[in-house]
């Protein structure tokens, strides 16, 4: 059985309208919703100019993973937050910026950007400091349909 937690998901950028079924097959799979403890997500939902905000309680490791994945491969920006497991791993966000690898940032059960003393070390400057949270705080576009 896997460890859940509560997580959070926002998505953006611009998909070609036929990926759109892929797309709800995935939010339907993980259960996400537009709220917390809210209705089953549906195409319905789909928001005009903003970023499609995705909820649930009890994930799995607190990712999704089928519907992370298949962002990275279609090029979707997304920013998603999970919370802490007592004991096995801290809150975090993990960001897509639509190209390059996903970054994970420490962060705390209302989704605010954390460093330790290591990272700050790591940083080395007050700018670097600043551009890493710059980069976790990543706006996520809104979600565009092609046709």
């Amino acid at each position: 059985m896997a460890d859940r937690v509560s997580a959070s998901i926002t998505i953006g950028g611009t998909l070609p309208r036929s990926l759109l079924p892929e797309l709800a097959a995935l939010v339907e799979a993980e259960a996400l919703s537009t709220e917390w403890d809210g209705e089953p997500f549906t195409l319905a939902m789909l928001p005009e100019a903003a970023p499609l905000e995705l909820m649930a309680h009890e994930v799995a490791w607190g990712r999704f993973e089928a519907l992370e994945s298949w962002c990275v491969a279609q090029g979707l920006p997304f920013a998603r937050w999970s919370g802490a497991y007592a004991g096995q791993w801290g809150a975090e966000r993990a960001v897509f910026t639509g190209t390059g690898e996903v970054q994970c940032y420490a962060a705390d059960e209302d989704d605010y950007l954390l460093i330790g003393r290591c990272t700050v070390e790591r940083l080395g400057s007050y700018e670097a400091i600043l551009a890493h949270f710059a980069a976790g705080d990543f706006a996520v576009p809104p979600l565009r349909l092609m046709p």
